[in-house]
């Protein structure tokens, strides 16, 4: 598949790097910086053209004429908008997916069309990121939380303490903790490494446990990994930013929130913008101030700002001076491991985060939604079955016959508005919404091609 990306911010760099990983894909990515793409040109198997992302010469230089797909991913919406236009009008790109961070264009009625601004998908970075750490708030105790078939499912990570009912035990025991509920544990990681577990697998101490459950049954299924936490009351944000504010807006109904920004007229703006949540005017990696704002009764401190580095160095101090649980926004994926090893709870990655809902739209096969795990090691992904038994390979079989690549699992099936947590003998019907676990991305080829329907499929 030819693929043109635009950008080689961090976004693009993430997407040029999980995309060229892939054997099937030929990558191109378009930059003004002949610097940039000369080092990602060392690190991955790609093509680069140096050049103004919307200019039709520089798109026609770069592939555009062949490509399957564009990306347009750079710092700026309207290069992003301007780019799929000329894509659409000069070389009749068939997808066309934008970085669209304004939320005046997101929310734009009509705005996007084949008859307006071309674009099929549009990506908000800021968006993703606020929802995945509202999930994140909303199950303290969890490392990851996403969400499958319309949040009907979700793909919970948990680190598994010496408190959780079923640490210690074999996973077979689960259903007699819990026997009118149920859920699957897809995954085990334990000192770095993938375990693909069976019922006799027995969870342990520090086990990073990543389980599916209907949504009603998460609470449940986490008390067996580890103590249930309280709920989240009171949230400190970092930074008052386009996430920041977001998250500010989102929270501030059912929590107390204040919101720590260190340009006094940009306060004032986003003061205007909130109803309940208090702006306050300083740096948040000023130990004074969050003294004074009692950060010891603070039950998340998240840092949004725009430089890593003051993230970090505020998330630590907070938790120094006795936050419960810290967390902090991280551009860099190579700090991103570092810092989770340190006092800081979670780091965000803006690139992990937004890189699944790219190639929900880049996979073949009819696949509506795509996570990226385990900084990119392990994806979860949700595909629908098409077809019947004579033209799918999956439709009509049961679980065990299909012949799945090697760390895949097959761990749920929506069906209408049942949730079917998938056995050994369960049976794919069509149009199930199949959710899979995969601890190697480099089998994603043999996964999509399960599940595409063959020629003679009408």
């Amino acid at each position: 598949m030819k693929i043109l990306i635009l950008g080689a911010g961090q976004v693009g760099s993430s997407a040029a790097y999980h995309l060229s990983r892939e054997e099937a894909n030929d990558v191109t990515v378009v930059d003004t910086r002949p610097d940039v793409l000369r080092e990602l040109q060392d690190r991955l198997d790609i093509r680069t053209v140096v050049g103004h992302a919307a200019y039709p010469e520089v798109l026609e230089r770069a592939g555009a004429r062949d490509a399957e797909i564009i990306v347009a991913l750079t710092d700026t919406d309207e290069t992003n908008m301007v780019a799929c236009q000329v894509a659409h009008t000069r070389f009749r790109t068939p997808t066309k997916i934008a970085r669209i961070r304004s939320a005046e264009y997101m929310n734009a009625d009509k705005l996007f069309s084949p008859a307006a601004i071309p674009i099929d998908f549009r990506i908000s970075p800021e968006q993703l990121v606020c929802s995945y750490i509202e999930q994140l708030i909303l199950y303290p105790g969890s490392s990851q939380v996403l969400d499958f078939a319309d949040g009907r499912v979700r793909l919970v990570g948990v680190k598994a303490d010496r408190e959780g009912l079923l640490v210690g035990q074999r996973i077979a025991t689960l259903k007699d903790h819990i026997p009118n509920t149920e859920a699957r544990i897809a995954a085990i990681y334990r000192q770095g490494k993938a375990i693909l577990p069976d019922g006799d697998t027995v969870i342990q101490e520090d086990d990073e446990v990543f389980f599916i459950a209907d949504r009603k049954d998460i609470r449940v299924f986490m008390s067996e990994m580890r103590r249930l936490e309280d709920p989240v009351r009171r949230v400190v944000i970092a930074g008052g930013g386009n996430i920041g504010v977001r998250l500010a807006l989102a929270l501030e109904q059912t929590n107390q929130v204040k919101i720590i920004e260190r340009d006094p007229r940009r306060a004032r703006q986003i003061s205007e913008q909130l109803n309940k949540a208090i702006v306050l005017v300083g740096d948040a990696a000023d130990e004074e101030l969050l003294l004074e704002e009692n950060v010891d009764n603070v039950d998340v401190f998240v840092a949004l700002t725009n430089s890593e580095e003051a993230n970090i160095l505020s998330s630590m101090l907070a938790k120094r001076l006795g936050a419960h649980k810290v967390m902090a926004l991280i551009n860099r994926e190579s700090y991103v491991e570092l810092v989770e090893s340190s006092t800081i709870d979670i780091a965000i990655s803006p690139q992990q985060v937004t890189i699944g809902s790219l190639l929900a739209h880049v996979r073949r096969g009819d696949v509506v939604k795509v996570h990226s795990l385990r900084r990119g090691a392990a994806e979860a992904m949700e595909a629908i079955a098409h077809g019947d038994a004579d033209t799918s390979k999956v439709v009509g079989r049961s679980i065990e016959d299909l012949e799945l690549p090697k760390g895949t699992t097959i761990v749920a099936i929506v069906r209408n508005d049942q949730v079917i947590i998938a056995h050994h003998d369960t049976v794919i019907e069509t149009d199930d919404h199949v959710i899979l676990f995969m601890t190697d991305r480099r089998k994603i080829e043999q996964l999509e091609a399960l599940f595409q329907v063959s020629v003679s499929f009408v």
